[in-house]
């Protein structure tokens, strides 16, 4: 557990906890069963990859939405499933230590992963996904057809995606992966794992507009939103600022969509 999400547990501690603990990894099956659904009906579910990130550590996608639902988990009343570590890949599955799972062998894992859950009496799936690409079409796609087969609710948050605007009011530009955003979500959580002085500019390239180039692998580790914006600066204040927001921005949205869901009577 990081510093910044051990302070936030002991705080949330204060009050006695429906459960003795939020991790999967980690709850008797004789206290699941006490307390699934009767107690908790919502279950996070962190989905990443192993890919390069600049200066940061090549399971960032993981990471960060592990540590998300870490912090989140007592204010949504939910448990936490262990996090899936390997997504598809894409562009950067060529760099070392990159890991890429095919769509074939990905699709039909995550969908039984889906379907376990809901078995197991959760209500509210909610997918925190650390990885964009074609993992996101994937994830959105079957976290809808597991919700249409098996009668539950589901809820995919691309957390840099949600908080694109979050970005913008915290660092007055956008981001990109491994960019200013995602390096700074990082070094608040695991600032061990950052390395500013292997930092380079060179190491970073604004992503083409659409149609115009591509290439395989893409030749950066930093790929920027925007020419010009996103570019690491390692600021301590900052990343803990946008931690923090990032974290409150997501928890209200799954809270507002179980809300509506509730009162549509879904």
């Amino acid at each position: 557990m990081t510093p910044l999400v051990l302070a936030l547990s002991l705080l949330q501690q204060e009050k006695p906890d429906v459960v003795s603990t939020r991790s999967m990894d980690r709850i008797n099956w004789m206290e699941f069963r006490d307390a699934v659904p009767s107690k908790v009906r919502t279950v996070l579910l962190p989905t990443g990859t192993l890919e390069p990130h600049g200066v940061i550590p090549n399971g960032a996608d993981n990471l960060a939405p592990a540590a998300l639902a870490e912090a989140l988990a007592r204010r949504l009343n939910a448990l936490v499933a262990p996090t899936l570590p390997y997504g598809v890949t894409g562009s950067l599955g060529a760099y070392p230590g990159a890991f890429s799972v095919s769509e074939e062998a990905y699709r039909p894992f995550v969908r039984e992963v889906l379907e376990g859950l809901a078995r197991n009496g959760f209500r509210n799936l909610v997918v925190l996904n650390g990885h964009g690409g074609p993992q996101t079409d994937i994830l959105n796609a079957v976290a809808a057809d597991v919700g249409a087969g098996m009668g539950v609710r589901t809820l995919v948050v691309n957390w840099w995606s949600t908080c694109s605007d979050v970005t913008k009011e915290v660092f007055g530009e956008d981001g990109g992966h491994a960019g200013w955003n995602e390096t700074a979500f990082i070094q608040a959580i695991a600032p061990d794992t950052v390395h500013p002085e292997r930092y380079s500019a060179d190491l970073a390239l604004p992503y083409p507009p659409p149609r115009t180039w591509s290439a395989y692998p893409f030749p950066a580790t930093i790929g920027l939103y925007r020419p010009g914006e996103g570019l690491p600066r390692f600021d301590p204040e900052k990343a803990r600022t946008y931690f923090e927001r990032v974290r409150d921005h997501v928890g209200a949205l799954v809270e507002d969509v179980i809300r509506r869901w509730d009162a549509a009577g879904v």
